[in-house]
């Protein structure tokens, strides 16, 4: 595993193919701020409810200029199936050799049900419209994790 991305950081750059067979480069973005968030696999409950948070939530972020990016080892045919099902109204993207979420220090060993394992770990990652990391959490819970991203972000406030 890579070391893990701080606020300050400049965000590795990357292209990935989205949920509609697409390519999404993240300097393309730049302007706006956007959230990476990476996630184990489509169409399982944690995974499933946090794309339904951060869709439930679309209408307030894009209207402070953020975009979402979901990012799985998952094909881009199993995202758009997801997609699909859930109603979700968030890019997802597929990093099937994992390279991405290495890069973003969201892959390596961690713990699961008390044992060591490798594999994707459920983070997030703002990036600034200049194209710097300001906010990053690792290891989050799936659930209540978007109210907390909305809270430190300042979207809840009047």
């Amino acid at each position: 595993m890579s070391d893990r991305l701080q606020a300050g950081d400049v965000a590795p750059d990357f292209t990935l193919t989205n949920d509609a067979g697409e390519s999404v480069t993240l300097s393309d973005l730049r302007g706006q701020q956007v959230i990476v968030y990476f996630y184990p696999a489509a169409m399982t409950p944690g995974c499933t409810t946090q794309a339904c948070d951060f869709t439930d939530s679309i209408d307030a972020l894009a209207g402070k200029n953020y975009t979402v990016l979901g990012i799985s080892p998952d094909a881009p045919a199993k995202l758009a199936r997801f997609r699909d099902k859930e109603n979700l109204r968030i890019s997802l993207l597929s990093d099937p050799d994992r390279s991405v979420m290495t890069r973003w220090g969201a892959f390596g060993e961690k713990m699961m049900y008390g044992k060591k394992v490798t594999g994707v770990i459920r983070s997030t990652i703002v990036v600034g419209a200049d194209g710097t990391i300001t906010h990053a959490w690792y290891n989050v819970k799936a659930t209540g994790h978007v109210a907390k991203v909305r809270r430190d972000l300042g979207l809840d406030k009047d």
